[in-house]
């Protein structure tokens, strides 16, 4: 981690980022050239009280984002007057108040407190089959559909199932538009929230406009009733507001200091990597143009910007001014990555003596994992270790390209082992799996008109090696990773920095505050192993499709993708 002179710190000025994740809530320290002081860190509860529901607490996200911000404060040494500006950034879930500001609850069991629907919570999934069978025109600019994962299915599925929540609820935010508004109580909406997960027309009218013949036509028009969805929506960079007195005491800093509206987590992350450059290489605009910006934790983004607008199916967008102002985002994503190789491994027989063994060592499961892993390609050959082990990661669905939430994931080559040599090349393989996932989408956005030959990697997984070198192999990209930053933490922090007016422009700070990069470089004496692979990868959807229409056309009724679980 970089730190700043102790010496000269009150001269500094400091802008304040939050990333509110699915498991924790992080808040990172950074000067004005974009140098970490600081970060810490404090979990969230997630609670999953039925299949394919998955809930937060707004209380419990926000105790945690105040615990991180001031242990990130103390750990720095910074004075609260020197911070100039703070901004969030979250997953999208959906988070419901009342009047009062109270939560209201999104829960079947009706507990009062679980009032967020995770992004990753799939209940709505046949809300969205029927939304996307409108065909309507907004539906263009995500890709063709929308996913369980998006707000408007959420919104329906409360309205028929929980009809006194909809009553009462005066307010639904994406979780961070939520966070800005328990800082500063302006009840303002971000342009790259509203337009990724709310089919809010950016492009259109002066600063974008809502087609109420989309709500209409669904049955959601009285979501636009009393500012439910926000009285304004503003572009990432503009000052929301000023932290309220109750808010500056719980978070440590001064009343006043400027919130900078919020943004997508994914996307902060996509803001705080695609200006990386690596040692002697010049910075240009222009790059970010061939530069795909893969976000890797719980799930994974595919951030890719263009001038004209791309519509490439199964890819979200294309979405105007949503992450860079004035050009045109398409986002692909998986569903399940760093949470599938997590579930691999826990429910692997010897999941629980990798952790005895890792906590003897005083290592990471994934360290023991990689070494191994190591150890065989070593001894066996690349060819031997995955050669007849296929994983496709679908277990939450595919998001991107083919945008089917009802596909599965598969695995072929299973042996009835319970070993640690079995649990190292299953865990390699869906790393493998992941990878061509992304080559997948990058396919996909290239015959989109895109052109990427390089990926600008941040979050949980740049922190796994293998997975980065899989990850180069595989898409042919070098892969440009944050030497210590955190990029996420990072992209937020350049939203406060330009709310603030430290900086006149998101790519004006991008260029003064982006760190130095390490470059993994593809080993192309691997190609042929992997194409070879790719194509199974491909085929394994294709099978599952079959199995789906076989067993429809023998009757039994067990066509419906619910009766297979993640």
């Amino acid at each position: 981690m970089n730190k700043v002179d102790k010496g000269r710190m009150d001269s500094y000025e400091y802008v304040v980022g939050v990333d509110v994740g699915t498991g924790s809530a992080r808040a990172g320290v950074f000067d004005l050239r974009g140098e970490m002081v600081a970060t810490a860190d404090h979990p969230i509860q997630i609670f999953r009280p039925h299949p394919d529901h998955v809930e937060h607490s707004s209380i419990d996200i926000w105790h945690a984002v105040c615990q991180a911000v001031r242990e990130a404060l103390r750990k720095g040494s910074v004075n609260p007057q020197n911070v100039v500006g703070i901004s969030f950034d979250a997953t999208c879930s959906l988070v419901a108040l009342d009047r009062e500001d109270n939560p209201v609850t999104v829960s079947l069991d009706g507990e009062p407190s679980h009032n967020v629907l995770v992004w990753m919570d799939h209940r709505a999934e046949k809300e969205a089959d029927e939304i996307n069978r409108t065909k309507h025109r907004v539906l263009d600019y995500v890709g063709g559909g929308l996913s369980p994962e998006q707000e408007p299915p959420k919104l329906l599925w409360l309205k028929r199932n929980l009809s006194d929540t909809w009553q009462h609820a005066a307010k639904f935010f994406d979780l961070a538009d939520y966070l800005v508004y328990e800082a500063c109580k302006q009840n303002v909406r971000s342009l790259c929230t509203v337009v990724c997960k709310w089919t809010y027309m950016g492009h259109e009218g002066e600063g974008g406009s809502w087609d109420e013949s989309f709500f209409k036509q669904i049955d959601l028009q009285d979501l636009f009733v009393n500012g439910r969805a926000g009285d304004h929506i503003r572009p990432m960079g503009t000052k929301a507001g000023e932290l309220t007195e109750k808010a500056a005491r719980e978070l440590g800093l001064l009343a006043g200091t400027t919130v900078g509206v919020g943004i997508i987590d994914a996307h902060a992350g996509g803001i705080g990597s695609l200006g990386m450059t690596a040692p002697g290489e010049a910075w240009s605009a222009e790059q970010i143009n061939n530069t795909l910006a893969l976000i890797g934790g719980t799930s994974s983004c595919h951030m890719a910007v263009s001038p004209k607008a791309r519509f490439i199916p199964g890819v979200w967008g294309p979405y105007y001014s949503a992450m860079i102002p004035g050009v045109w985002l398409t986002e692909g994503g998986q569903s399940a990555t760093g949470a599938l190789i997590d579930h691999v491994i826990s429910n692997h027989a010897y999941s629980s003596q990798l952790k005895r063994d890792a906590a003897a060592r005083n290592v990471t499961i994934y360290e023991l994992l990689n070494e191994k892993v190591a150890a065989l390609k070593a001894a066996w050959g690349e060819g031997f270790l995955t050669g007849s082990l296929h994983v496709l990661p679908d277990h939450l669905g595919n998001r991107s390209p083919r945008a089917d939430s009802h596909a599965r994931g598969m695995m072929s080559g299973l042996a009835l082992d319970s070993s640690f040599e079995s649990l190292a090349l299953l865990y390699y393989a869906t790393i493998q799996g992941v990878a061509y996932g992304t080559r997948h989408i990058i396919e996909a956005l290239n015959a989109g008109g895109y052109e990427i030959n390089r990926i600008h990697a941040c979050g949980g997984g740049t922190k796994n090696p293998t997975w980065l070198q899989e990850h180069a192999d595989i898409t042919g990209c070098p892969v440009y990773v944050a030497k210590d930053c955190e990029t996420v933490l990072l992209g937020t922090s350049i939203l406060a920095a330009v709310a603030a007016g430290r900086y006149p422009s998101i790519l004006e700070a991008m260029h003064n505050m982006s760190p130095a990069a390490a470059v993994v470089k593809p080993d192309t004496t691997r190609r042929g192993f992997h194409n070879a692979k790719y194509e199974v990868f491909k085929l394994m959807y294709e099978h599952q499709q079959e199995y789906k229409r076989m067993v429809k056309r023998a009757g039994t009724g067990q066509s419906d993708a619910h009766s297979l679980t993640a």
